[in-house]
This record gives C-alpha cells, sequence and structure tokens, in this order.
C-alpha cells in the first residue's frame, strides 16, 4: 500500500533551486512537476538569496499536488550576510569579518527566535552575540562580549523594549 504523502527534505540556496540534484532526481518519481516545485521554492527563499536554506516539499502520491515549506536559515548565515562578509572569520580573536549594529542583532534575534531556545528578546539577542563572537563579527566596533556585558546591565533595554513591543503589535495585527 503506497503512503498517500512523501516529503523530501533538502537544503537550498535560497532563490537559486534548480531542478538538477538533489531536487530534481528525488521529485521526478514522484510525479510532480519538477519546474512548478523549483519556481515555488525560488519564490519563497527569494530572501534568502545566495544562503543555504532548509526547504520540505511534500507531495500528495494519488493527486500529485505539492506545498513547500521554507526554514530558516543559521544564525551564522544571516549574520554573515548582515555583516556582508563572504564567511566567517578563520580566525575570530584574531580576524574580524564584519561589523554589524546592535538594530542587526537583534533583527537576525527576532528572525531565529521561533527556532530558538530562547524565550525573550533578550535571550535570542545573547544567542546571537555569542555567533558574532564565533564568526569574527563586532557589533558597533565592539567586541560581542563587551555587548553582552552591556546588555546584562540593561543598557540595551528601551530598545529591546521598543522592538519587542513593535513585533507584538505586528503579530496582533496580522490576528
Amino acid at each position: 500500500m503506497e503512503l498517500p504523502e512523501k516529503s523530501v527534505k533538502v537544503i537550498v540556496s535560497g532563490g537559486e533551486a534548480s531542478p538538477a540534484p538533489p531536487l530534481g532526481p528525488t521529485l521526478g518519481p514522484l510525479g510532480v512537476n519538477v519546474g512548478a516545485v523549483v519556481s515555488e521554492i525560488n519564490r519563497l527563499t527569494g530572501e534568502f538569496k545566495g544562503m543555504k536554506v532548509p526547504v520540505t516539499v511534500t507531495v500528495d502520491s494519488a493527486t500529485k499536488n505539492f506545498s513547500v515549506k521554507v526554514g530558516i536559515p543559521t544564525t551564522a548565515a544571516l549574520i554573515v550576510r548582515e555583516a556582508k562578509a563572504e564567511k566567517g572569520s578563520g580566525k575570530p580573536n584574531l580576524a574580524k569579518v564584519g561589523d554589524i549594529t546592535f538594530a542587526q542583532v537583534m533583527n537576525v534575534a527576532l528572525v531565529k527566535k521561533g527556532s530558538s531556545y530562547a524565550h525573550t528578546l533578550k535571550s535570542a539577542v545573547k544567542e546571537v552575540l555569542g555567533s558574532c563572537v564565533s564568526l569574527g563579527v563586532t557589533v558597533e566596533g565592539e567586541d560581542p562580549r563587551e555587548v553582552c556585558r552591556k546588555l546584562d546591565q540593561g543598557a540595551y533595554d528601551e530598545a529591546l523594549r521598543a522592538k519587542d513591543g513593535r513585533q507584538q503589535a505586528a503579530k496582533a495585527g496580522e490576528a
């Protein structure tokens, strides 16, 4: 007995999926229009252009209908994009690859918050700052560890409240 739905999980470059492997050979036997799937993936991952993005394609084997669920790129990939760097530093204590603003750190934290273990925006920001340390990315010219100390002392509380408040208002508007 054939299962009605089959899921395929792949990692694609945002906005640059093609029918070449791994997608084409995996989806072809399921009888779905591979071109339509690739177009949908590219439409949904366009905002993550050039970044590796996890994607799940679910195909109903009876109707050949499909759905595409896009995951979120890694925190490192989001930080590297914000810093406009090619990649993280091989020697983050010695060589810095870029600098981002605290607002950019908060934006990355908000994107990742849903898939993070952090319960608050402040905790999510700390996770992002930790990744900045590992990647060799400074925050407004400072070592991310120093920014984290200031965060603990309340230096960014007003910015966090404002950002979190706007986020809550946007969610309330969607409901």
